[in-house]
């Protein structure tokens, strides 16, 4: 059975959605419909307490299940993500260039990265946040540009912009 929850927080509230045995979504948006029950489980308060450690400022030490559907595409993509360290980041570019290599082709499209990193479903514990533009640009993420920059602030990721000055280009990925 599918369960929801929003979650609310200094930076606004999230929508929180999971199953039985793991997450499902976070988003910016609501999505509940009439087949899921509203209230929590035992994932959305794991959930809840990661996201109350992460936006204090720390990292945490433990991950909720998570339950990631997509195209195999796109679940690769999301668990590359899953990859990059708290506190940095990558580009577009770099990882087209490194599933390209993975998949032995001369080069891959940073847009078709773009479009499986924005078609995440899990934001934030997922964290498309941490990938940028070409030259660390910040470009669109469903929760705004502003959301955006403040994780990144949050994770103290300055590598790429150690005078903590964004280049904002805005794209249409939604995450």
């Amino acid at each position: 059975m599918p369960y929801f929850k929003d979650y609310t927080s200094q930076l606004g509230t999230f929508y929180l959605r999971a199953s039985d045995t793991a997450l499902t979504g976070l988003a910016f948006t609501s999505y509940a419909d009439a087949d899921e029950s509203p209230g929590g489980n035992d994932i959305l308060s794991l959930t809840e307490k990661w996201l109350n450690i992460y936006l204090s400022g720390e990292e945490p030490d433990f991950m909720p299940p998570l339950e990631l559907t997509g195209t195999p595409f796109q679940k690769e993509i999301w668990q590359r993500l899953l990859a990059i360290p708290y506190g940095r980041s990558v580009t577009y570019g770099e990882i087209a260039r490194e599933m390209a290599e993975k998949r032995g082709l001369a080069r891959m499209s940073a847009q078709a990265v773009g479009q499986a990193v924005g078609a995440n479903p899990i934001a934030i514990l997922v964290p498309c946040h941490r990938v940028l533009g070409k030259d660390g640009a910040l470009t669109g993420y469903a929760g705004g540009i502003k959301l955006k920059e403040t994780l990144l602030n949050l994770e103290g990721n300055h590598e790429l912009s150690p005078t903590n000055t964004w280049r904002f280009t805005i794209l249409s990925v939604n995450c």
